[in-house]
């Protein structure tokens, strides 16, 4: 979307582009043809269609393939089908066993020649792509949301109900646990892999998103906080460095991450005011000592203090800290942030209506969300970037 990339951003807003409303139900999954006018869509009607744009400017069903409903256990399984070259004719390949609960993600690795899926049985399992053999499975405390793979490392990023994300070593016919960390309060429903800058996003229905510095194994963890409702889909544009997150309010933040961004403060414990020494509520003694009634605790989101509310009366954003709407910040704080520091890192826009699924296309700049209201949007977000090879995964 910006034409540079500057501490500041300088962004237009997304332009919207084309419109598909020929839907009788929710549009679950969909993807952006690369090199093509075209899009790929799964609904909850059990279709899946294939959309060309026409000369006239609309997309129109170029396929348009239904699921009987005696296969709706096929929701557990995985279908592959084989397009041909004109996008006309979508036929049926393999069908793979993976799951006694409804897949939530699918993901295929042409460098491997896998395919990554999970599903609410709490399962993740890989298949081979070629001989379509099960190469392995593993047992998730909770059902899964979100899955990324790292090619170089084979580390696969698996996200789930619990706000945990798991990372896996995966090897042909076995895999191994790496590590697990928690950061949200909600459930993770987005994961996004950067393997450029080796840095996972997470978004949450806590409506947070966290940056997790990967590759720099120094435990860095960054908020971004800019959503008011469940984070619904994350993409990371590498060439111009932004990060672009949607919720189910319908809002689009386009992030810059060319900046260099700090880490929240951890929250200090203290029974009494660290600015004015005045008791909280729970410090009985002090209370009784000082003859004065006990105070509620607040936190300071730039130095994490533990205040008053006198003493934090102030509110303001700190977007290098991810702050983009006002938090409140004790008073020495809010002095010492500079007119500089309020700088947002950040573009809002709205996509009128209520996303529940987004996919970004880096070789055309072109973004899609899926919303309830049974509409897929199409919109210029980005610049392009020239790219040979580029995968997807359908679910």
């Amino acid at each position: 979307m910006a034409a540079e990339i500057q501490p500041q951003p300088q962004a237009r807003k997304p332009c919207l582009l084309s419109k598909i409303d020929a839907f009788q139900e929710v549009v679950s999954t969909a993807v952006i043809i690369p090199k093509e006018d075209g899009v790929i869509s799964v609904s909850e009607d059990r279709t899946i269609r294939v959309w060309l744009k026409r000369d006239s400017g609309q997309y129109w069903p170029s396929i348009y393939h239904t699921m009987p409903c005696r296969y709706s256990f096929l929701f557990f399984s995985l279908l592959e089908f084989v397009l041909s070259e004109d996008y006309n004719k979508m036929t049926p390949a393999r069908t793979y066993q993976a799951h006694q609960g409804r897949v939530t993600v699918v993901l295929f690795v042409l460098e491997m020649e896998w395919l990554l899926s999970t599903g609410q049985d709490k399962n993740f399992t890989w298949h081979c792509s070629e001989s379509g053999q099960q190469l392995g499975t593993y047992r998730t405390s909770a059902w899964v949301s979100g899955l990324q793979f790292d090619v170089e490392t084979r580390h696969a990023f698996v996200g789930d109900q619990s706000g945990q994300v798991t990372i896996l070593k995966l090897e042909q016919d076995s895999c191994s646990l790496v590590t697990t960390f928690k950061g949200h309060t909600g459930n993770v429903t987005a994961l996004c892999w950067d393997p450029v800058t080796r840095v996972l996003f997470s978004g949450s229905s806590d409506h947070s998103i966290i940056m997790w510095d990967i590759g720099g194994r120094k435990g860095t963890a960054i908020e971004l906080q800019g959503h008011n409702d469940k984070v619904q889909g994350l993409c990371y544009a590498s060439h111009t460095r932004q990060l672009i997150s949607c919720s189910s309010d319908g809002s689009i933040v386009i992030w810059n991450m060319d900046v260099t961004r700090q880490e929240t403060p951890e929250w200090l414990d203290s029974d009494s005011c660290q600015k004015c020494e005045q008791p909280f509520f729970w410090n009985f003694k002090q209370m009784w000592d000082s003859k004065k009634i006990g105070l509620r605790q607040h936190h300071c989101r730039k130095c994490g203090q533990a205040v008053c509310g006198k003493c934090s009366s102030k509110r303001s954003t700190i977007p290098l800290m991810g702050f983009e709407f006002e938090v409140r910040v004790c008073d020495s704080c809010h002095e010492s942030i500079s007119d500089e520091d309020r700088a947002p890192t950040a573009t809002f826009h709205d996509s009128k209506h209520s996303i529940v699924y987004m996919h970004y296309e880096p070789t055309t700049g072109n973004l899609l969300t899926s919303g309830t209201d049974k509409v897929i949007k199409v919109w210029k977000s980005t610049r392009s970037v020239c790219c040979s090879s580029l995968h997807y995964a359908l679910m």
